[in-house]
Protein backbone atom coordinates (compact mmCIF):
# COMPACT_ATOMS: atom_id res chain seq x y z
CA UNK A 1 0.00 0.00 0.00
CA UNK A 2 1.39 3.17 -0.67
CA UNK A 3 1.31 6.49 1.47
CA UNK A 4 0.48 9.62 -0.65
CA UNK A 5 2.15 12.95 1.13
CA UNK A 6 1.34 16.39 -0.09
CA UNK A 7 2.71 19.50 0.59
CA UNK A 8 5.78 18.57 2.89
CA UNK A 9 7.82 21.00 4.72
CA UNK A 10 11.00 20.71 6.49
CA UNK A 11 9.55 19.17 9.56
CA UNK A 12 5.81 17.65 8.43
CA UNK A 13 3.17 17.28 5.72
CA UNK A 14 -0.01 18.98 5.32
CA UNK A 15 -1.95 16.00 3.80
CA UNK A 16 -1.02 12.16 4.37
CA UNK A 17 -3.20 9.51 2.63
CA UNK A 18 -2.80 6.17 3.12
CA UNK A 19 -5.07 3.46 3.16
CA UNK A 20 -8.35 5.39 1.89
CA UNK A 21 -7.61 7.33 5.25
CA UNK A 22 -6.77 11.73 4.75
CA UNK A 23 -4.62 12.62 7.55
CA UNK A 24 -4.24 17.11 8.03
CA UNK A 25 -1.90 18.19 9.81
CA UNK A 26 -3.00 20.78 12.90
CA UNK A 27 -4.38 23.40 10.69
CA UNK A 28 -4.04 27.43 12.61
CA UNK A 29 -5.35 30.71 11.34
CA UNK A 30 -3.63 32.89 7.97
CA UNK A 31 -5.00 35.72 10.32
CA UNK A 32 -3.48 34.98 14.25
CA UNK A 33 -4.90 39.03 14.72
CA UNK A 34 -8.49 37.70 14.38
CA UNK A 35 -10.31 36.10 17.32
CA UNK A 36 -11.28 32.81 18.50
CA UNK A 37 -14.42 33.01 15.88
CA UNK A 38 -12.14 34.32 13.40
CA UNK A 39 -9.17 32.50 13.67
CA UNK A 40 -12.18 29.13 14.32
CA UNK A 41 -13.31 29.81 11.06
CA UNK A 42 -10.03 30.53 9.05
CA UNK A 43 -8.63 26.14 10.23
CA UNK A 44 -12.13 25.23 8.97
CA UNK A 45 -11.61 27.24 5.59
CA UNK A 46 -8.27 25.59 5.45
CA UNK A 47 -9.52 21.83 6.23
CA UNK A 48 -12.06 22.23 3.75
CA UNK A 49 -9.69 22.98 1.37
CA UNK A 50 -7.44 20.67 1.96
CA UNK A 51 -9.43 17.94 2.67
CA UNK A 52 -10.74 18.56 -0.92
CA UNK A 53 -7.26 18.39 -2.58
CA UNK A 54 -7.47 15.03 -1.21
CA UNK A 55 -10.47 13.99 -2.52
CA UNK A 56 -13.07 14.10 0.46
CA UNK A 57 -14.79 16.39 2.51
CA UNK A 58 -16.03 17.48 5.48
CA UNK A 59 -19.16 14.73 5.46
CA UNK A 60 -16.28 12.42 5.48
CA UNK A 61 -14.34 13.30 8.64
CA UNK A 62 -14.04 10.52 10.86
CA UNK A 63 -12.34 12.78 14.07
CA UNK A 64 -11.56 16.06 14.91
CA UNK A 65 -9.04 17.26 17.70
CA UNK A 66 -9.57 21.18 18.91
CA UNK A 67 -6.62 22.56 20.72
CA UNK A 68 -7.92 25.85 22.24
CA UNK A 69 -5.28 28.32 23.94
CA UNK A 70 -7.83 29.20 27.09
CA UNK A 71 -11.33 27.22 27.44
CA UNK A 72 -12.95 30.57 28.40
CA UNK A 73 -13.48 30.81 24.39
CA UNK A 74 -15.24 27.46 24.25
CA UNK A 75 -18.54 28.71 23.44
CA UNK A 76 -17.32 31.18 20.79
CA UNK A 77 -15.21 28.59 19.58
CA UNK A 78 -18.04 26.28 19.15
CA UNK A 79 -20.68 28.93 17.81
CA UNK A 80 -18.76 28.85 14.88
CA UNK A 81 -17.93 24.86 14.53
CA UNK A 82 -21.53 24.30 14.97
CA UNK A 83 -22.36 26.39 12.36
CA UNK A 84 -19.66 24.67 10.11
CA UNK A 85 -21.51 21.09 10.52
CA UNK A 86 -24.80 22.14 10.93
CA UNK A 87 -25.76 20.13 8.03
CA UNK A 88 -23.10 17.82 7.42
CA UNK A 89 -22.55 14.46 9.15
CA UNK A 90 -20.58 15.10 12.52
CA UNK A 91 -17.07 13.16 13.27
CA UNK A 92 -16.22 12.26 17.04
CA UNK A 93 -14.51 15.20 18.65
CA UNK A 94 -11.70 15.61 21.35
CA UNK A 95 -10.79 19.68 22.52
CA UNK A 96 -8.43 20.04 24.62
CA UNK A 97 -6.76 23.41 26.23
CA UNK A 98 -2.90 23.66 25.09
CA UNK A 99 -0.20 26.19 25.43
CA UNK A 100 0.16 27.00 21.34
CA UNK A 101 3.54 27.37 19.49
CA UNK A 102 3.00 31.27 19.55
CA UNK A 103 1.22 33.09 22.00
CA UNK A 104 -1.29 34.67 19.07
CA UNK A 105 -2.71 31.37 18.26
CA UNK A 106 -5.81 30.93 19.92
CA UNK A 107 -6.91 27.26 18.38
CA UNK A 108 -5.67 24.68 15.88
CA UNK A 109 -7.55 21.80 14.55
CA UNK A 110 -6.22 18.35 13.56
CA UNK A 111 -8.67 16.12 11.07
CA UNK A 112 -8.81 12.53 10.16
CA UNK A 113 -11.36 11.76 7.66
CA UNK A 114 -12.15 8.95 5.18
CA UNK A 115 -11.49 9.55 1.31
CA UNK A 116 -14.77 10.30 -0.42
Amino acid sequence: MSIERHHPSARASKIVIHNGTVYLSGQVANDVEADIQGQTQDCLDKVEALLAEAGSSRDHILSVTIFIKDMANFAAMNEIWNAWVADHEKPVRACVQAHMARAAIEVEICVIAAVA
